[in-house]
């Protein structure tokens, strides 16, 4: 079984991620705009119980334009936000993509608020799915 580990920049916080993620999304929203500090963030999603968190870390909710909450996992030294749930995927851990460090990660297969990207991006890819 695949397992992939992302981690926070300093190194102190780590999700171990088993099996392969069930959804790589690119999202241009203004919070993930200011999250990743990019033009767009990108995120991989797994099961709950595929994803384990080790080292210590704070926990941040905000509630989204849905009015639905968002809850993020981030590391208390460097920042870097390791996991997040947003109760509109609520089964589902989602990890930054940048987090795994790794340039033969999966593909993005849906791209998300597109209302909002940037007029210089283009995502690109087989089988893409464009969502406003």
């Amino acid at each position: 079984m695949t397992r992939r580990i992302a981690t926070c920049r300093c190194g102190g916080l780590t999700a171990t991620c088993t099996g392969e993620p069930v959804r790589v999304s690119v999202c241009h929203c203004l919070e993930c705009q200011k999250r990743s500090g990019s033009a767009f963030a990108v995120q991989a999603r797994w099961p709950l119980d595929q994803v384990e968190l080790s080292g210590a870390f704070h926990e941040w909710v905000r509630i989204g334009e849905s009015g639905k909450p968002a809850t993020f996992r981030f590391c208390p030294t460097c920042g870097a936000t390791v996991t997040f749930v947003s109760a509109s995927m609520p089964d589902l851990t989602a990890v930054p993509v940048g987090a795994f460090a790794d340039p033969t990660f999966p593909p993005p297969r849906f791209s998300v608020f597109e209302t909002r990207m940037h007029p210089w991006v283009s995502v690109s890819g087989a089988d893409l799915e464009h969502w406003d």
